[in-house]
């Protein structure tokens, strides 16, 4: 692995970058890290009000940049897109596919024509994304496709089976698409998969069946994503979890798939029952609303850095603990046997 001084040493000045969601949250804290960068930014998302806001940023960073309108569930708005950035700047050497929606609550009480379109943002969405930028790719002999894909990749999200579903999807595709391009060494497929996030995303989800909640404090900083997400357009690889927290999830789901899910789903009938909220579509059909902005609300302030070591040395402990456990009953088991 590359040293962090190596990293800073790859300039992306003057490299052409395309960020879908790229208005709030992880994506627009990913549109700031790449203007840092000194890049040509093409910002997409639904919302003309946060898009002209994201573009001023942009401006005002002194790099040249563009907003275009884009509901990435429709393939030829996407289409539409890498013509802008095209016609704009001429070529586009870095895409990143960041727009997301997410729909909680009871799969049944959960509108149809919600699932739907969460099908069709998330997964469509991505695939749109794919679809138009790595025939250019091709012509250009080069390219850095960026897949914004959450830990929901590889274990489920309590409440939220499709969403789930389109990011079980999303990695399937990407695995798919990795052998299709192995031909092409300079055009690369690289995959992150962070926890939940500090961000407005969890706002602005719809949400059903009474939840109403927000972000827990262990939740993973934006900025620090985005920074990931740079990383990536410097150093490609393949799959990349932005920190400790998300993979050591993943280990924890990968070794109790059948406890974790059902205690994380018993935590949210619980949330249901105690706060009974009224049904929200959030963003799902329509754009974003108010705030605008990286950063969301958390239920407890935001801990610090040492309580951040205790809370990961306490998660190791737990883990460990569950870990022996679970091999004494196996041994047992084999005892009784």
């Amino acid at each position: 692995m590359k040293s962090q001084n190596s990293l800073e040493k790859r300039s992306l000045r003057g490299k052409t970058v395309v960020v879908t969601g790229g208005t709030s949250g992880v994506g627009r804290a990913a549109v700031e890290a790449f203007a840092f960068e000194g890049c040509n930014i093409v910002i997409a998302a639904r919302g003309q009000e946060a898009l002209d806001e994201t573009l001023k940023i942009c401006k005002d960073l002194g790099v040249n940049a563009i907003a275009v309108s884009t509901d990435v569930s429709k393939a030829e708005e996407v289409d539409y897109l890498l013509k802008a950035a095209v016609q704009e700047f001429g070529r586009i050497d870095i895409w990143v596919n960041n727009a997301g929606v997410m729909a909680s609550g009871k799969f049944e009480e959960i509108p149809m024509e919600l699932h739907e379109q969460v099908v069709k943002t998330n997964l469509f969405g991505y695939m749109h994304g794919a679809y138009s930028v790595l025939p250019l790719f091709k012509e250009q002999n080069e390219g850095i496709l960026i897949n914004n894909v959450s830990i929901g990749g590889f274990m489920p999200a309590p409440y939220s089976a499709v969403y789930s579903a389109t990011k079980f999807g999303i990695r399937g595709m990407m695995e798919c698409l990795h052998g299709e391009i192995s031909d092409y060494p300079d055009i690369h497929i690289a995959n992150l998969y962070p926890q939940i996030q500090r961000s407005t995303g969890n706002m602005h989800s719809a949400k059903f069946s009474g939840l109403d909640f927000k972000i827990p404090p262990f939740a993973s900083d934006p900025r620090d994503t985005a920074d990931k997400i740079v990383q990536l357009a410097k150093e490609p690889q393949k799959d990349l979890f932005p920190d400790f927290k998300s993979r050591a999830l993943v280990n924890l789901y990968e070794m109790f798939p059948k406890v974790i899910i059902n205690t994380a789903s018993a935590g949210m009938r619980l949330m249901m029952k105690l706060k009974n909220a009224p049904p929200d579509s959030g963003n799902v059909l329509e754009p974003s609303s108010e705030p605008h902005r990286i950063y969301g609300e958390t239920i407890l302030p935001v801990p610090g850095k040492k309580t951040k070591i205790a809370l990961v040395a306490g998660l190791g402990l737990g883990l460990a603990f569950m870990l022996l456990k679970s091999r004494k009953s196996h041994q047992d088991i084999y005892l009784d046997d």
